[in-house]
């Protein structure tokens, strides 16, 4: 799951915006870093994050993809999935995609600013970069999936195949998008598990 799935997941277990955006941005053990809230907010996007990678339908996903470009296969489908949030948002909210966008804005702005802590760096570019170009609501469309991939295949010599991933995600994008809908809901009832035990 990226970014959209992330908030989505947050505001459906009442759990931080800001932890959840942040726990990409994290290393280690959180646990007096952040306050209770956005600790418990990255730990929930990292069970999202595990749950997911081992999840038996993301297992039935990979091999649609080459050998050459299997092990960049979780990169592009966790923004495939968010692709799939974005195109049928109405099926999971009763808000609107840009709606529920700025609230998230708003809400993550409120937390940041609530925060003692330094936010990493890294983590606040990014932030800025969600909100002013609207990456959230771009998903809908599959090829700015596509381009977010090349984008991400420019940070590293290694990382280069990951712009070819994109063709794997259009060539099976209906096979890719039945997982989506046995895949999220399954992951929605797990956070809400994951929670209650916290």
């Amino acid at each position: 799951m990226n970014f959209l799935a992330h908030l989505h997941i947050a505001q459906h277990n009442n759990s931080s915006f800001l932890g959840n955006l942040l726990g990409d941005f994290v290393k280690g053990n959180p646990l007096g870093q952040f306050n209770a809230d956005i600790v418990q907010g990255i730990r929930l996007h990292r069970f999202v994050d595990s749950y997911t990678d081992q999840h038996e339908l993301v297992k039935l996903a990979k091999p649609l993809f080459s050998r050459e470009l299997r092990r960049y296969a979780p990169i592009a489908l966790d923004m495939f999935w968010d692709h799939c949030l974005a195109r049928y948002w109405q099926q999971f909210h009763d808000l609107s995609l840009a709606r529920f966008c700025r609230q998230a804005e708003l809400q993550v702005e409120s937390e940041s600013a609530r925060e003692t802590n330094t936010l990493p760096p890294r983590f606040s570019r990014v932030s800025t970069l969600i909100w002013q170009q609207k990456w959230l609501e771009s998903y809908a469309e599959i090829e700015n999936i596509g381009y977010g991939l090349e984008r991400m295949a420019l940070r590293s010599p290694r990382m280069a195949p990951l712009a070819f991933t994109g063709e794997a995600l259009v060539a099976h994008y209906d096979r890719l998008t039945e997982i989506f809908f046995q895949l999220y809901p399954d992951i929605l009832d797990k956070t809400a598990g994951y929670i209650s035990k916290q």
